[in-house]
């Protein structure tokens, strides 16, 4: 429960070291490796081993475990108090107990992972103060600590983009051109110097005033450091061109009537719009890894030309981030330099046992919050397939972790405000609840993105998905709603006919229609686009699994849930696994695989039923009657003929579902 009172400690680490208790400052040990510990610690919350802390500041043989002992003694003399004890030992594990403190970054990384954009103008204002103007362990550097150095460098970069998006919301938060305002907006400039967003604003605020004499100087002065670092300074001269056209001949209101400054222009036209994503050079750790080309570098190419295959999204090219990374621009900065919605950055690391390791982190570059970050660990044994397996699972969680986010924030905003690229999103939202009314909505967001951008192909290959499931789970008429799924799926293909989302929406309609030669060749194509594509890989598996080869479906299932293992559609590859193993008559194989697939929080009626049928198959028969009955509360007169009528079965698995169906009636 959150009070008043002051915490018993502060620790101040933005800025230089500091440590008050009761508000009274602490004399600090004079060991700057005491200091670098004590900051390393409040900042992990948790845990750490004294073999990594040894890593971490000591790079000289000698006895670093000695000297950890030694600045731990040093830490207690400090932190710990009458029967408190805050410096933690367990084992091998360190860690501070802070549970009544008060950590400066700690509430800014608070902060930020539950979005600065929902924060209250005076709370981004307490959250500014706190960064003052200075950097994170202000003097706290040690030149002869290469892993700590690297750890601070990375920190320093993190709160310095904190500080940005503090900035910027909180500068957008107040009247236009306030004095608070203005010196906020210089701030975030001198963090973000070719943050283009801040440089509209300012410019904004200065036509505004009627100040345009300082406008165009601002202007030219802008041209000319975006001109030396080789960036596009054209869309801030459009943005001050707008600006004095929308102010000309205006006196100057006074400032609480001040404009929103988010507000677009009345005759500013519609701009189609992607997500942008960034991919910084993935830093190779291995000693001595400093020249390009490298497995950092051939990771990084490989991510960037895969996600570049999706087509879902805006995509840097890697001339641009390799370039920004031998200039040693680092990520966050990249991200505003290049106005990219979102950056990802990572590293790699060989260890003993011929073992890799790679982490990757995904950043929303305007609000400086962490979407997603995972650390992955192979056998080096093949390099390449190792690199190949790693970017896989890599480029596929990047590209749905921007998708919920993206369908996150669209399902916020009002209907009537929403982009093409926004309504298609908001569509997503719907679509993956698999009820009737959701369905309706997903097909209204989808078609209002077509009519927003008909060039635009994912909410094509929407639209055609709620066809599909009105037809596919008997909502609607299913002879017309096939045709539309069908029409919708080839105006996704004339949209962009290298989206595989299209070719596989069309593959799934072509199905639909009993022409599963030609279905399987859009859904191959749809892999072959992009190979990792976890949907087009799930399709294959579900019409193998009914009367295709079950061998494949297997593999085909297995390979999607790798590459996707939280799909919204995880159901459906765990039953077409299922229903190719019971064609294989591996009952009790599919019975399990089948339970988890009805246990998924969105799992429809026809995934229940399989694993209702493969739970009789199996002879487990009391969990088969509990699904039956559970099936008939929700839908009364639902029966084999239902089930049989969605799918395309061989003669022969259909002889076996309609023994299964006998079986559940007949206990």
């Amino acid at each position: 429960m959150q009070t008043d009172r002051m915490p018993v400690l502060t620790l101040q680490l933005l800025g230089p070291l500091a440590v008050h208790r009761a508000g009274a400052p602490l004399a600090l040990p004079a060991s700057r490796k005491v200091r670098a510990l004590l900051a390393y610690l409040a900042l992990a919350r948790r845990d750490t081993s004294r073999s990594h802390l040894c890593e971490l500041l000591w790079d000289v043989p000698g006895d670093p475990r000695g000297e950890l002992r030694w600045c731990l003694s040093k830490l207690r003399a400090v932190l710990d108090e009458p029967g408190r004890t805050r410096v933690a030992t367990n084992g091998d594990g360190v860690s501070l107990d802070l549970a009544d403190c008060g950590v400066d970054a700690l509430q800014v990384a608070e902060a930020l992972q539950h979005g600065v954009a929902a924060l209250p103008p005076d709370r981004l204002q307490a959250l500014s103060a706190l960064f003052g103007t200075r950097d994170f362990l202000e003097g706290l550097d040690l030149p002869h600590s290469p892993v700590f150095t690297g750890w601070l460098v990375a920190q320093r970069r993190h709160f310095r983009a904190a500080h940005a998006a503090v900035l910027e919301h909180w500068v957008r938060a107040l009247p236009l051109a306030s004095d608070t305002a203005t010196a906020a907006l210089e701030r975030w400039l001198a963090i973000a110097p070719f943050d283009r967003h801040a440089h509209e604003h300012l410019l904004e605020a200065l036509a505004w005033r009627g100040r345009l004499r300082e406008g165009e100087e601002h202007l030219a002065e802008t041209a000319r450091q975006y001109e030396a670092e080789g960036l596009d300074w054209i869309p801030i001269g459009r943005a001050w061109q707008a600006a004095k056209a929308r102010y000309a001949g205006s006196p100057a209101p006074s400032v609480a009537a001040a404009p929103d400054p988010d507000a677009a222009p009345q005759e500013a036209p519609a701009v189609a719009r992607r997500a942008s994503l960034a991919i910084t050079p993935f830093v190779d750790q291995a000693p001595g890894a400093t020249l390009r080309g490298g497995l950092g570098d051939g990771m990084t190419h490989d991510i960037i030309t895969r996600l570049c295959k999706l087509r879902s999204m805006f995509v840097i090219a890697e001339g641009t981030m390799f370039a920004l990374a031998d200039r040693r621009v680092h990520s966050e900065d990249a991200g505003r330099r290049l106005d990219a919605d979102y950056v990802a950055s990572g590293w790699l690391r060989r260890g003993p046992g011929s073992r890799l390791g790679v982490s990757v982190q995904l950043t929303a570059t305007r609000s400086a919050q962490v979407v997603w970050a995972q650390e992955f660990e192979s056998r080096l044994d093949d390099t390449f397939a190792v690199l190949d397996e790693i970017g896989n699972r890599i480029v596929t969680t990047i590209a749905s972790q921007i998708e919920m986010a993206e369908r996150n924030r669209a399902i916020l905003k009002n209907p009537n405000s929403l982009d093409a690229w926004e309504a298609h999103h908001r569509g997503l939202w719907h679509m993956v609840r698999f009820n009737r009314e959701d369905n309706e909505q997903a097909r209204h967001f989808f078609q209002a993105a077509v009519r927003l951008d008909p060039t635009f192909a994912r909410p094509h290959a929407g639209l055609s998905f709620t066809h599909f499931q009105d037809a596919f789970l008997d909502w609607r008429e299913r002879g017309p709603a096939i045709e539309q799924a069908y029409r919708a799926a080839a105006e996704g293909v004339m949209a962009d006919e290298l989206d595989p989302a299209s070719h596989w929406a069309l593959g799934r309609a072509m199905w639909l229609k009993d022409r599963q030669g030609e279905a399987l060749g859009e859904l191959q194509t749809a892999i072959e686009l992009s190979p990792n594509f976890a949907l087009g890989h799930y399709t294959l598996a579900f019409v193998h699994a009914q009367s295709g080869d079950p061998h494949a479906a297997i593999g085909e299932s297995d390979h999607a849930r790798a590459l996707s293992p939280l799909d919204p559609l995880l159901f459906g590859m765990l039953a077409s696994r299922a229903l190719a193993l019971v064609r294989l008559g591996r009952h009790e194989e599919a019975a399990d695989w089948a339970v988890k697939a009805a246990a998924r929080p969105n799992a429809h009626v026809h995934i229940r039923a399989i694993a209702m049928f493969c739970l009789a198959l199996a002879g487990r028969m009391p969990e088969a009657k509990a699904l039956a009955a559970a099936i008939h509360r929700a839908h009364a007169t639902y029966g084999i003929e239902d089930f049989l009528r969605a799918f395309k079965f061989g003669a022969q698995a259909e002889l076996l579902l309609r023994k299964a169906a006998l079986l559940v009636a007949s206990h």
